[in-house]
């Protein structure tokens, strides 16, 4: 028993003093040791390239996400703004003559000026102080014209989508020029004075049109671009009729009523006067109308 027991420890003995053994141990050891050196750098490498790469493609699904919701949701939330800063007490002291409004509202739209009536296509805003402000685009678009108007002052134009285009009149110092590119606030100027509103003291002239013809500017405010509408043609024809209304109401219809009472006390003035009618010179009432056709204010004409 005991012989057989020596003879395993005698063979890993007589292995153990062989020459070569512990050099292939080491061998064997080093290699082991080599190849995990090797793949543990090989990992480390690799990670960050991994990482990268997961970080550029969420980086680049969510650009990409947040460009093609951006530019749509940026149209939508453009709105029509005044031309002023926000912060900024102003007051609407002439308003839109609109065809469709009551009496008095297009009494309130009228300018007076040399002893004629003008109707305003758009709306004068002012301060209370009656001190220069600054005047800002109402919507993101292009400068088309600059140029300076006998009545209205200097006068800017701007072109925007939908057919919208705007024009900002009565102003002091402009600060652009035509082909500027301009975003919504970008600043225009500052408000001024003109011959044609100058009750209004420091003020600036604002009109929004819809394919040339003008809109309400108030009825728009806050409004999106795709919302302004022109009013319709049968509208515009019954607001003539209106108007015509307006001026018999200003025309003077207490010093018609005195002729009408005398002409009846007289059958025979009366007679003569119906001849001479034909031939008579037109009546302050038709004068009135008529210099408010010519003369209206109608600023597409000398914008």
């Amino acid at each position: 028993m005991k012989e057989n027991k020596s003879v395993p420890k005698n063979k890993w003995k007589r292995l153990f003093q062989k020459k070569w053994f512990f050099p292939a141990v080491y061998l064997v050891a080093a290699a082991f040791v080599l190849t995990g050196v090797l793949w543990y750098q090989q990992v480390i490498t690799d990670t960050p390239d991994i990482a990268d790469n997961a970080r550029e493609n969420v980086g680049d699904s969510r650009h990409d996400q947040t460009d093609d919701e951006s530019a749509p949701v940026m149209q939508q939330q453009e709105v029509l703004q005044m031309p002023v800063a926000e912060n900024l007490q102003t007051e609407i002291v002439t308003k839109f003559y609109d065809y469709g409004a009551d009496v008095e509202d297009q009494q309130d739209a009228l300018i007076l000026h040399e002893n004629k009536y003008y109707q305003s296509d758009g709306i004068a805003i002012s301060t209370s102080d009656h001190e220069a402000f600054d005047v800002m685009a109402s919507l993101s678009g292009t400068v088309t014209e600059i140029k300076h108007d006998p009545l209205l002052g200097n006068v800017v134009k701007m072109e925007h989508e939908e057919g919208i285009s705007t024009y900002y009149a009565s102003l002091d110092d402009v600060v652009v020029e035509e082909g500027s590119e301009l975003k919504q606030g970008d600043s225009l100027g500052t408000a001024g004075q003109n011959t044609l509103g100058q009750d209004n003291g420091v003020h600036v002239h604002f009109e929004v049109r819809k394919d040339g013809t003008p809109v309400n500017p108030e009825e728009f405010i806050n409004q999106p671009i795709q919302k302004i509408t022109a009013p319709e043609k049968e509208e515009e024809e019954q607001g003539e009729v209106n108007q015509e209304e307006v001026d018999q109401e200003e025309s003077g219809q207490e010093e018609s009523a005195p002729d009408e009472n005398e002409n009846a006390d007289n059958p025979a003035e009366d007679s003569e006067l119906e001849e001479e009618l034909p031939n008579q010179e037109p009546t302050e009432e038709e004068t009135d109308e008529e210099a408010s056709q010519e003369l209206s204010f109608r600023s597409e004409e000398r914008v």
